[in-house]
């Protein structure tokens, strides 16, 4: 493992996060200060309601989908969600986060942008509905869960934006210490040899269980290789990639969550659970589909 290297990204990632949470939770604070949301919540509450959210996560939700986890995290955090409530963010913004990044590396596999889009959009909606309406008391808040940081009235412009930043800086403490040591974990687990090895050994199962702990590029990474051999079959490609639009790196983007209350075990069972079901039937969908063009170019080819 090269210590040196995962130093450069944890200073790098913090580098990211501290560029993003500060501006973005001392935006936020500005916009609850001045009861902004007030204005906008009726265009939004159709779709933040779907999946038990107040309109004030939409800028969250918005965030997520078009920059990554630590721009929902930064809205949200001044919110006073449930243990309920995060969990939805962290199973939401897990599935449809970073559309547009990875939506690249999925191409990459064949797998089309309006596909993948449409995908990760609509499962987020449907699982983020399915968490909602589970009882409460399945969810109970995490050990290193800390509260939402206090609303409170402030004297001035002045002390809102101190005090803003105050609490931005520790919620960006606690953010890269934890992406600190993920790093350091992931590395560690890249530099197994037979980790090492993947591109000699790729498997179907081998390629999932990757990218399901190490997140979408390092998992779909391993396959873009073999899609262009055409060592695995293309439904076993489809079925690889629809999972890990659900379900990748579901140990880091779940722990940034947790900080706040998330249902970690939850969260990670709610994602699984969805992605073997959703992956399972649109897989069956696509070999139906194959199957049927393989009849009609038979058909043709015979009918020649």
């Amino acid at each position: 493992m090269d210590y040196k290297k995962s130093l450069d990204s944890s200073l790098k990632t913090a580098w990211i996060i501290l560029k993003l949470i500060i501006p973005i939770f001392i935006l936020a604070d500005i916009l609850f200060y001045y009861n902004i949301f007030e204005y906008i919540s009726f265009l939004v509450e159709p779709f933040t309601s779907i999946v038990g959210l107040p309109p004030q996560t939409s800028l969250a939700l918005l965030s997520g989908m078009f920059l990554n986890v630590y721009g929902a995290i930064a809205f949200a955090a001044p919110l006073d969600l449930t243990i309920q409530q995060w969990t939805i963010m962290a199973v939401f913004v897990g599935i449809n986060h970073a559309l547009v990044v990875e939506g690249v590396i999925m191409k990459k596999l064949g797998i089309s942008n309006f596909y993948s889009y449409s995908l990760r959009i609509i499962a987020a909606f449907i699982v983020g509905y399915v968490t909602a309406i589970m009882p409460s008391s399945w969810f109970s808040a995490s050990s290193i869960a800390v509260s939402a940081f206090e609303a409170k009235s402030y004297e001035s412009f002045y002390d809102l934006i101190q005090t803003s930043f105050i609490n931005a800086s520790i919620l960006s403490v606690k953010v890269v210490l934890l992406i600190t040591a993920l790093i350091f974990m992931m590395d560690f687990i890249k530099a197994l040899p037979f980790i090492k090895n993947s591109q000699k050994n790729v498997s179907k199962g081998f390629s999932l269980g990757v990218g399901y702990i190490l997140g979408i590029t390092y998992g779909a990474g391993i396959l873009i290789n073999e899609a262009k051999s055409g060592s695995m079959s293309k439904a076993d490609i489809f079925y690889v990639s629809t999972f890990l639009m659900i379900a990748h790196a579901v140990i880091e983007d779940t722990l940034l969550f947790v900080i706040f209350g998330a249902d970690f075990t939850m969260a990670i069972i709610i994602r699984t659970v969805a992605a073997i079901i959703i992956a399972g039937i649109l897989v069956k969908i696509y070999e139906y589909k194959e199957s049927k063009k393989e009849e009609e170019i038979g058909n043709t080819n015979n009918i020649k």
